[in-house]
């Protein structure tokens, strides 16, 4: 079966997702409204969940390939926050939903890429204790994670990027001041 196929069920999910939540979708509705039978859709996905999994590990691996290089914290979180942002209703949708635990799953590893990314440019010219990399590496990691999940939590109702900005006013200089004491020490 053809590649487009698959495209299509996704497609069509994602749009089903925009209207309603995850628990009230079917794969009988899927179906339907992309005109195929069921077995098409049970060729490419064993249920729901599965085509749930795909769809974001899709996401934050076209997030992930954006980012080359990420020089700022402000860059690696928006570059987070856009895993969200594409699709805001149905990654509510999926949030609010049994499939949440994926989700956070694909989030933290958008997270993970986005910190370590930034790190590479912070670590750049200086030599730090692998467990002090790895200290400030989980710190920024939880900070970045901890705060798409906040705003998920808060129906992502704030604005998040008069968020980000803010928040990496009070920040700056932080970093750099860890590395700074960790070299130090080193």
């Amino acid at each position: 079966m053809p590649s487009f196929m698959k495209d299509a069920i996704k497609k069509t999910f994602v749009e089903l997702l925009e209207e309603m939540p995850m628990s009230a979708i079917t794969v009988k509705m899927v179906v339907e409204k992309c005109g195929i039978n069921r077995n098409s859709f049970y060729y490419y996905y064993q249920d729901l969940p599965s085509l749930v999994e795909e769809i974001i590990k899709d996401d934050a691996d076209v997030i992930i390939g954006r980012y080359d290089t990420i020089d700022s914290i402000e860059m690696a979180l928006r570059a987070a926050t856009s895993f969200c942002e594409q699709k805001r209703r149905a990654i509510l949708h999926i949030y609010n939903s049994v499939s949440r635990d994926v989700f956070e799953m694909y989030l933290w590893k958008v997270c993970d890429y986005v910190v370590t990314t930034y790190a590479k440019t912070l670590f750049r010219d200086v030599k730090l204790a692998p467990s002090d990399e790895e200290i400030i590496l989980r710190f920024y990691r939880c900070e970045c994670f901890g705060l798409i999940i906040e705003w998920l939590n808060q129906k992502m109702e704030t604005n998040v990027e008069e968020h980000i900005s803010r928040f990496c006013q009070l920040y700056k200089g932080m970093a750099e001041e860890m590395i700074r004491r960790a070299a130090q020490e080193s």
